[in-house]
């Protein structure tokens, strides 16, 4: 038996992509194991999560994503970038695709040439159901993070968002993951600590629920963080610097542009980085 992948990323967030158009690769009662052992970076071919890209009845394509820990998330920015590289590369869409994901159709619009590769995502436009939460909850929470006001925002992920100072000094394997099983995230939480490096400049860390640690890249964190920081300003810093509707934020993998208003839009590149088959 032969599986054929292609391994991609998105600043640094790697997935490994399964084609199923033609149809059933992976039977949907192994996906989750198989993300786990495969997503492995000792033991698998290692990656942030596996896509599984198919057909759809209401879209061009449809995309599952399947994490480290089983879980299957909702949508992706990294992700959904990475597939439309693959679509691009495979000439099965070139300008523009709608992708099914279990958030709802995204679209894409894909830009290629011979050396470069970008995406631009429409995103869920971001909720704010719940704008601010400050940090309460047992006395260890309050101990271990006093210091720091984490704000709420979905973007098809929900997300914890914590202004900081200076992202190089935040402890985010001691304090996220407090954050990320808090009571006020039912669902857990994607948590990003962010700085606000200048005029419409945001930096970002985030630890990423489902692999349960820190990743170079987060698309939605990316927007969740441009989307709170526009919202509410830049609360919990020093800076005077404004927050508009096209910001640029740089990720520990590189730079995404997030553009905010009627609609959202994420921008960022993607890479093939290789193809393979796994053999039994």
């Amino acid at each position: 038996m032969e599986i054929y992948f292609t391994k991609l990323h998105g600043n640094g967030n790697d997935f490994i992509l399964i084609n199923e158009l033609q149809g059933t690769v992976i039977p949907d009662d192994m996906k989750a194991a198989f993300a786990r052992l495969y997503c492995d970076r000792r033991y698998g071919i290692g990656a942030d999560g596996v896509l599984f890209l198919s057909g759809s009845a209401t879209s061009t394509f449809k995309m599952r994503l399947f994490q480290p820990d089983e879980s299957e998330a909702e949508m992706c920015g990294n992700g959904i970038r990475c597939l439309g590289k693959y679509l691009y590369d495979a000439d099965l869409a070139k300008d523009f695709c709608t992708v099914e994901t279990i958030a709802g159709e995204i679209k894409l619009e894909l830009k290629g040439d011979e050396d470069t590769f970008s995406a631009v995502v429409s995103m869920p436009v971001p909720k704010f159901d719940r704008p601010d939460i400050p940090a309460t909850g047992s006395g260890e929470y309050r101990e271990t993070i006093a210091d720091y006001e984490v704000y709420a925002v979905n973007v098809c992920v929900p997300h914890a968002v914590v202004f900081v100072e200076e992202i190089a000094n935040v402890p985010l394997d001691e304090v996220a993951p407090i954050i990320r099983r808090h009571p006020s995230f039912p669902q857990g939480a994607n948590v990003n600590f962010v700085e606000v490096a200048g005029e419409d400049e945001l930096r970002i860390r985030t630890f990423e629920r489902g692999i349960e640690g820190e990743t170079l890249s987060c698309g939605t964190g990316a927007t969740a963080a441009a989307a709170v920081a526009h919202h509410l300003g830049y609360p919990g810093t020093k800076s005077k610097a404004p927050v508009g509707t096209t910001v640029e934020v740089y990720t520990r993998g590189g730079p995404l542009t997030i553009y905010l208003g009627e609609t959202t839009r994420m921008e960022g590149p993607a890479v093939n980085v290789y193809t393979g088959v796994i053999t039994f």
